[in-house]
């Protein structure tokens, strides 16, 4: 694969601690893994160490760690998890264009959104990427867009293409449901919620078991996150427990 004159370097007078192998290798694409969760970052960094065209230059568990130290290390394709406490995928993404103009940006979803898609896109995204993607998916993916390509899962182009002109992600969530999320994003627990509204622990467990369908979330910090994100709850509205 050819580097412009720009890209040729001699990574010895950049490496990092991070760069445990290929380090003498100019030619070898340089990723930097950004993820809250360290068991994916391992297993993003070990998938692509294995092949001799990239070289895991950096990791970081959040946002502003991203921020930090990406510019220093000058990667030159960036992997990001789209759903991050404080700063999300794209706040990461838009903060780093400046710092690394050259550099090429894949983020990564667990869940088939199409605005939270096209929101990557519209920001720069080269890539969006599911979770569950196969290693053979993910290098394809890492070396494309290196080359200057866009691409995205066929996945996720199928849920964009489908989602077109549907209802937008929360519509038909109840004001009862509405109401629980409020609860849920003041930290509330399952018994706390139901002594608030008072309801049985048996409705609140249906009724979250209902909006995590409804946001195509698996958990309840997830369904927060993405209530928040969405403007789904208004957290200075008056909270409504009637039945």
């Amino acid at each position: 694969m050819q580097y412009t004159d720009s890209k040729r370097r001699d990574d010895s007078d950049i490496a990092g601690p991070h760069e445990t192998r290929l380090a003498s290798t100019s030619r070898a694409i340089r990723v930097f893994v950004v993820d809250d969760h360290p068991m994916f970052v391992r297993g993003l960094s070990t998938t692509l160490s294995s092949d001799r065209s990239f070289v895991c230059v950096g990791e970081a568990g959040d946002g502003a760690e991203a921020v930090s130290l990406a510019p220093v290390l000058r990667p030159d394709v960036v992997l990001i998890d789209m759903a991050m406490p404080g700063m999300d995928g794209v706040e990461v993404m838009t903060a780093l264009r400046e710092p690394l103009p050259h550099a090429r940006f894949v983020l990564f979803t667990t869940q088939l959104d199409p605005a939270e898609v096209r929101r990557a896109i519209a920001a720069g995204a080269s890539c969006v990427l599911l979770k569950s993607a196969s290693p053979k998916e993910l290098i394809s993916a890492v070396q494309a867009v290196h080359c200057g390509l866009r691409l995205h899962s066929p996945a996720l182009t199928e849920a964009m293409a489908a989602g077109a002109g549907q209802p937008a992600l929360g519509a038909d969530l109840t004001r009862r449901e509405r109401s629980l999320l409020v609860l849920m994003s003041l930290g509330l627990s399952n018994r706390e919620i139901a002594e608030r509204m008072h309801i049985a622990m048996p409705t609140v467990k249906f009724h979250v078991t209902n909006i995590l369908a409804k946001l195509n979330v698996d958990n309840r910090t997830t369904a927060v996150l993405v209530a928040l994100r969405h403007k789904l709850v208004e957290m200075d509205a008056p909270l409504s427990v009637s039945h």
